[in-house]
C-alpha cells in the first residue's frame, strides 16, 4: 500500500506542476491581450489628439482651407475621440480613460496659464494680434468680412481644444512625469510653433526674425506657463498611472 502511494506521489505532483504552469501561462495571455488592447485604444487616441494641432498648420502652409479641414478632420477626430473613452471605459481600461480625461483637463489648464503670459505679451507689444481671432475667421470662412462672435467662439474654442490635445498626448507619454517634464514638453512645442508655417503666414517669419524680439520671448514664456501648469496637472492627477511606452516595453518583454 505504501509503496503505490509512493508511485502515485511524483504523478500527482507532476499533475499539479502543469496545472499551474497552465494558470500562469492563462494569467500572462490575459495581460497581454489587456496590453494590447490598451496600447491599441491609446495609439488611436494619440492620432486624434495630433490632428487638431496640425489642422491650422496645414492650412497656413496651403494644403487646404482650415474650413474644410475642420469639417474633413477635425470634428471627426473629436467625435472619435469621444467614442474611445466611451470604449475605454466598457472595456474595463478605466486607468487609460482617466488618463486621457487627465490629459484634456490639464490641456485645458494649461491653457488659461498660456493665455495670461500671452495677452500681457500682446499688449506690451510682444505679439502682432490675437491668434484665437485669426483662426476663428479661417474656422468659418470669413477672413474678408472680419471678426464676428460666432467666430471669436470657434476660434477660441479651437484654441484651448488644441491646448487639450497636447495634454492628451503628454498625458499617454509620459505618464505622470514632474513638474519640469512639462515645463521641457511645454518650451518644445513654443519651439515648434516659431519653426512652423504658421508664423510665416502671421507675418513674423520664423522665431519672430521679422517682428522682433518680444515674439519669441512672449511665445517662450506662454509656453513655458503652459507646460509648467500641465505637468503639474498631470503629476498631481496621474499619480500611478505609466507611459504608453513602458506598456509597449512590457508587452514584447514578454514575448
Amino acid at each position: 500500500m505504501q509503496v503505490d502511494l509512493l508511485r502515485e506521489r511524483p504523478d500527482s505532483e507532476f499533475a499539479r506542476s502543469c496545472g499551474f504552469q497552465r494558470k500562469e501561462e492563462e494569467i500572462m495571455n490575459n495581460t497581454k491581450r489587456s496590453e494590447s488592447k490598451k496600447l491599441v485604444l491609446a495609439a488611436l487616441a494619440l492620432l486624434m489628439a495630433a490632428i487638431p494641432p496640425n489642422l491650422f498648420v496645414a492650412a497656413e502652409a496651403g494644403y487646404s482651407t482650415l474650413s474644410s479641414l475642420a469639417v474633413e478632420f477635425l470634428i471627426p477626430s473629436i467625435v472619435f475621440l469621444a467614442i474611445i473613452l466611451v470604449i475605454s471605459w466598457f472595456a474595463g481600461e478605466h486607468q487609460l480613460f482617466r488618463q486621457i480625461r487627465t490629459g484634456i483637463l490639464a490641456g485645458l489648464v494649461g491653457t488659461i496659464g498660456l493665455e495670461i503670459v500671452r495677452e500681457i505679451g500682446f499688449r506690451l507689444g510682444g505679439m502682432p494680434g490675437e491668434l484665437p481671432e485669426l483662426m476663428g475667421v479661417l474656422l468659418l470662412n470669413r477672413f474678408a468680412d472680419g471678426p464676428s462672435l460666432l467666430s471669436n467662439i470657434a476660434g477660441w474654442s479651437y484654441h484651448f481644444w488644441n491646448g487639450a490635445s497636447f495634454g492628451i498626448i503628454y498625458s499617454l507619454f509620459i505618464g505622470r512625469g514632474r513638474y519640469r517634464t512639462g515645463t521641457i514638453y511645454g518650451i518644445l512645442v513654443g519651439i515648434g510653433f516659431m519653426m512652423s508655417p504658421v508664423v510665416v503666414a502671421m507675418g513674423v517669419g520664423h522665431f519672430g526674425v521679422d517682428f522682433g524680439w518680444g515674439f519669441p520671448v512672449t511665445v517662450i514664456l506662454a509656453h513655458i506657463a503652459f507646460g509648467t501648469v500641465l505637468g503639474w496637472f498631470v503629476f498631481k492627477k496621474n499619480e500611478g498611472q505609466k507611459s504608453i511606452l513602458t506598456s509597449v516595453k512590457a508587452l514584447f518583454a514578454k514575448e
